[in-house]
């Protein structure tokens, strides 16, 4: 695959089982299995295997997808809010593992980055793509350490404060940002491992980093060049595993919020073509108290309303009710246009922005990114 080469997406989506940022990609691969019962039951497949810090914060080779994303909140000096995204997707492409050619692309490396501005409607975003090497694309398998071009994810410091920092620059916008670690890991599933088939090798590893204290400096080349220092709080996400759709799965939902009294809530979903859920997963953490996973039949996700593209005719869920266990909560969009498509031809299009969390009282109590991909009528993706 020639760098950076412009390519139709369903060529595209052939090559790499990317995930979470592009789980729709899976879609047409999926949809040619058959249907799993909508109860999956798990394995017993016996404790975890444990994580090991820094290494696992790094690269993971022998594994044929991997994901960083980094998300949040920036305060500029105005006291106006943006909302950014920057996802780094990895995949091993089986295909190439035998081409001893040293230009065949065995691992390949993607990027997609958006800078929000709910208040106005407006989105900013850009995207890489290229084969690891040749001093264009890069990870490290000891530590966090992602390279693509002139973008960067690297993370520093102690274990108990990891320090990430990220920098973007695109012909809209640059960002210099810096995250400073003030909460424990949040390890999802049974201590970072997502059990969501019978076979142990299709689970996933997964854990966040949530309540990054966030400075930096940024800019939008719209407005002047300069730069100007920013404050925030920041998400990050990582996981590794096969791929991130079960069988007969055609696409993804995913809710990352803080909450105001400290705490921080994650649900993961996927869904058939008709919209209901084959695999759900929620973790919660509150002040004080053990991170709670909850169980399958604990959760339930709702779309409520909704807002269709004019660019793709795609169809989002600007508004989600969630039950979990006792507890229910409303995420609602601040803005119904954050829907992700670079427009070059690589990768998928999807809807990733900032939205607020509700309690039973429509109350705010927290704000976080909503994710949700495999919405596109298939016919679109050839475009």
């Amino acid at each position: 695959m020639p760098l950076n080469h412009r390519m139709n997406r369903r060529k595209w989506l052939s090559l790499a089982p990317w995930p979470l940022a592009s789980l729709a990609s899976l879609s047409a691969m999926h949809r040619a299995q058959a249907q799993v019962p909508l109860s999956i039951i798990m394995a017993d497949l016996g404790p975890a295997e444990p994580l090991h810090w820094p290494r696992d914060h790094g690269a993971h080779l022998e594994r044929e997808s991997e994901w960083w994303a980094f998300k949040g909140e920036i305060n500029q000096p105005s006291g106006q809010v943006l909302g950014f995204h920057l996802s780094f997707l990895r995949a091993t492409i089986e295909s190439a593992a035998n081409n001893k050619s040293r230009f065949a692309p065995k691992q390949v490396l993607g990027a997609r980055a958006s800078l929000s501005d709910t208040s106005k409607g407006t989105l900013l975003q850009d995207q890489r793509t290229a084969r690891t090497g040749f001093g264009l694309a890069d990870v490290s398998v000891s530590d966090m350490n992602v390279v693509l071009h002139d973008w960067s994810l690297t993370r520093s410091g102690s274990l108990a404060q990891s320090v990430i920092q990220a920098r973007i620059e695109t012909p809209d916008f640059t960002l210099d940002l810096k995250g400073t670690q003030t909460q424990p890991l949040m390890l999802h599933g049974e201590n970072g491992y997502v059990r969501r088939e019978r076979i142990e090798q299709d689970s996933t590893r997964y854990y966040s980093m949530p309540a990054l204290k966030l400075e930096g400096q940024m800019s939008r080349k719209q407005k002047s060049e300069r730069s100007e220092p920013i404050t925030g709080r920041a998400w990050l996400d990582h996981g590794w595993g096969r791929s991130q759709l079960v069988t007969g799965a055609a696409g993804s939902d995913w809710i990352g919020m803080h909450l105001h009294n400290g705490g921080a809530l994650m649900v993961f979903r996927m869904r058939r073509e008709d919209g209901i859920s084959v695999w759900e997963s929620a973790s919660l953490r509150l002040p004080g108290r053990a991170d709670r996973i909850f169980k399958p039949e604990e959760i339930k996700i709702s779309p409520g309303d909704t807002w269709r593209s004019p660019t793709t005719g795609a169809t989002y869920p600007t508004t989600w009710k969630l039950t979990l266990a006792e507890l229910s909560y409303t995420v609602k969009a601040r803005t119904p246009n954050q829907e992700m498509d670079g427009g070059n031809g690589v990768g998928d299009v999807f809807w990733e922005g900032l939205s607020d969390l509700l309690d039973t009282q429509g109350r705010m109590v927290g704000g976080g990114y909503l994710e949700m991909n495999g919405y596109v009528p298939e016919a679109n993706l050839d475009k």
